[in-house]
């Protein structure tokens, strides 16, 4: 397994991504993130995903547009809130595309780990909330139920983002086998 981890500007963590546009065993997590938490969760899941044998790419939003849904696989939003219950900055210009262009995502499914705070019970985790409305309004199809993780409630967010991804690509494996 090899990883591509540059250290500046747009990063990308890879495990030997080189799928077909037909392959669900390849998985790109999306991540929208301030301070870096997101960012930890999705390389954590990364790992998870690729142990399974799974091809897997973690690429932060700061840079992509509509076509990063043109890669193979399926894809794992992972997002945390910000503000009044915003995308966080470096998703802020990805999310701003998606509506502007409104791309048919028909052929996109996806997953979503949101990232926030409970205490802020008006925008909890909205961040995550308002991609998984966006993708569903263009035709993607979500697998499994938003997993919301409440930073107040004292669990690390990479543990439960472990837990969430392993039960997802379970739920996925299903889907494939009842699909086959």
């Amino acid at each position: 397994m090899t990883y591509n981890i540059p250290r500046a500007g747009n990063e990308m963590r890879t495990s030997a991504y080189a799928g077909r546009a037909d392959d669900v065993n390849a998985v790109t997590i999306l991540v929208g993130t301030m301070t870096g938490t997101a960012e930890l969760v999705a390389n954590d899941m990364c790992d998870a995903i690729a142990a399974t044998g799974r091809e897997a790419a973690v690429l932060p939003m700061d840079e992509l547009a509509a076509e990063v849904f043109q890669r193979p696989g399926v894809f794992v939003i992972c997002s945390s809130t910000y503000g009044q219950g915003d995308v966080p900055d470096n998703a802020m210009k990805f999310y701003a595309n998606l509506e502007q262009a409104a791309p048919d995502l028909g052929h996109v499914q996806y997953g979503v780990f949101a990232l926030g705070d409970r205490t802020y019970t008006d925008t909890f985790c909205h961040g995550g909330r308002r991609f998984d409305e966006l993708l569903t309004k263009l035709g993607a199809t979500r697998l499994g139920e938003v997993m919301r993780h409440d930073a107040s409630a004292g669990t690390v967010p990479e543990a439960v983002g472990l837990d969430w991804i392993q039960a997802w690509l379970a739920d996925l494996t299903s889907v494939e086998a009842k699909a086959a």
